[in-house]
């Protein structure tokens, strides 16, 4: 097997198997486990090719299935992992195993290689996608591998629980000079700037808001970055693009090559990576599922739907900034927000949220996909064409920018609590006041309404979208 294995537990079914294989009396204990996946062709920082496993639903093995455990080994029949094996191949997953070394630290036995090895064999004479396997440790650490043959079996380089918090266990780091970040690391802790410097975010619009997170990530100590945005810069966007100049309006350059220059220029040790393109281009697919996080910092509906499908998909949380400013008109007050939306699977998405806007999202694809077609439309007066500019200042923009780099920070550090990060907070500029709005998925949503989106991973069409 080539390339690399990351290994993702959505934090929901990771509760689920701590509490389903605890046991008081300190015994070791087993469940299984189906795992959607991505095949990652080309990783856009290394070149090399990832498999990216995905926790997609949790399955208790029946008491009556376990044939005995002490605190050194649990037994089990395999007449429910056959069954396993059968609701994988029919729902195009990855069978997993599950079980606990409660005593000791998170590993593979000998007895367990040659145990899943059996198991391995089984799985692929009924032309399975593999088989995976993790340990649950005593010190709360766990071990993953995928086996791709009965034969190999390759061990997970790292393995996150995403949820409100974001836990990412990586088996090597890069000892990475992060002199320029001692500051930090008096407030979070050593363990904090090494966790940073091997992030992987993907930023989705480099306007206002999107240029601002790109130059906070940057100094934070990200160390691999990804900018998506198919707009060049204009005179307009001087007053809030940061890095941008009046050289760049005359040479027409794209938003995500005059960050990258910024990003290179401070020479920080960040690498990245700039995609001129809209964020539905198929080309960016693996690019974007390569991503530990990523920043929605677009006004374009269809790219929020691609965003907000792709969080419960690839358990990627998705950061997602807005802002809506009005002018004070006729007496009326100033109504100046921002919005930092965080959506990943158990929370509300987008569009419960009331964030985007179905019709607008529809006719922004048909623009992207067939110019000519939206055009003639826009003529006929179905759709919707441009519309006003919205107002923009910097200090706004960079504000709420700060607002969602620290809604990451806090998934990462806790620093506001164990609650971990909120899925809607809500800044009034105009009336000095900060606020986090609750919600709950509607049940019939399609997207979060139910799990059978969590973890799914690659599916045809991409994100179950027709059309």
């Amino acid at each position: 097997m080539k390339g690399q294995l990351d290994i993702v537990l959505l934090e929901p079914h990771e509760t689920t198997l701590r509490e389903l294989l605890y046991r008081a009396n300190g015994s070791e204990a087993a469940a299984y486990i189906l795992f959607g996946k991505a095949e990652i062709g080309s990783d856009p920082w290394s070149g090399k090719q990832r498999t990216r496993l995905i926790s997609h639903e949790v399955i208790p093995i029946a008491a009556d299935d376990i044939v005995s455990s002490s605190s050194m080994h649990v037994t089990w029949s395999t007449k429910g992992f056959m069954k396993l094996l059968g609701l994988a191949q029919h729902r195009g997953l990855v069978a997993g195993l599950v079980h606990t070394h409660p005593n000791a630290e998170a590993f593979f036995s000998d007895q367990d290689d040659r145990n899943e090895a059996e198991l391995a064999r089984t799985a692929f004479n009924k032309d399975r996608l593999g088989l995976a396997s993790l340990v649950f440790g005593g010190d709360n650490a766990i071990a993953g591998r995928l086996w791709g043959s009965p034969a190999e079996a390759m061990e997970a380089s790292s393995i996150s629980v995403i949820g409100n918090k974001v836990s990412i266990r990586r088996t090597k780091q890069d000892n990475v000079e992060t002199a320029f970040l001692a500051r930090q690391s008096l407030l979070f802790g050593p363990s904090f700037n090494p966790i940073i410097r091997e992030l992987r975010v993907g930023i989705v619009g480099c306007g206002g808001t999107g240029s601002a997170v790109a130059s906070l990530l940057t100094r934070l100590g990200v160390g691999y970055l990804a900018l998506i945005d198919n707009d060049t810069i204009d005179i307009t966007n001087l007053n809030r693009v940061h890095g941008a100049r009046t050289s760049d309006v005359l040479s027409d350059q794209a938003k995500v090559d005059i960050l990258a220059r910024e990003i290179e220029a401070a020479d920080l040790g960040t690498q990245v990576v700039a995609r001129k393109s809209w964020v539905g281009d198929a080309s960016l697919r693996d690019l974007l599922r390569s991503c530990d996080v990523l920043f929605g910092c677009t006004d374009d509906h269809q790219g929020r739907l691609t965003l907000n499908r792709l969080a419960h998909y690839y358990g990627i949380p998705v950061i997602d900034v807005g802002l809506r400013m009005r002018s004070a008109r006729n007496d009326a007050n100033y109504d100046m927000t921002g919005r930092v939306s965080t959506i990943k699977p158990g929370s509300p998405c987008l569009m419960c949220l009331g964030v985007v806007n179905i019709h607008r999202a529809a006719e922004e694809g048909l623009r992207h996909n067939d110019p000519g077609e939206f055009e003639r439309r826009k003529a006929e007066a179905y759709v919707d064409g441009g519309g006003d500019p919205a107002p923009a200042v910097v200090t706004f923009t960079t504000s709420i920018a700060c607002a969602a780099v620290d809604e990451l920070i806090q998934g990462l550090t806790a620093f506001r609590g164990n609650t971990g990060m909120t899925h809607n907070r809500i800044r009034r500029f105009d009336r000095v006041e900060d606020r986090a709005m609750t919600c709950l998925p509607i049940q019939s949503c399609p997207v979060c309404g139910s799990e059978s989106t969590w973890g799914r991973g690659d599916v045809t069409p991409f994100l179950g979208v027709i059309g």
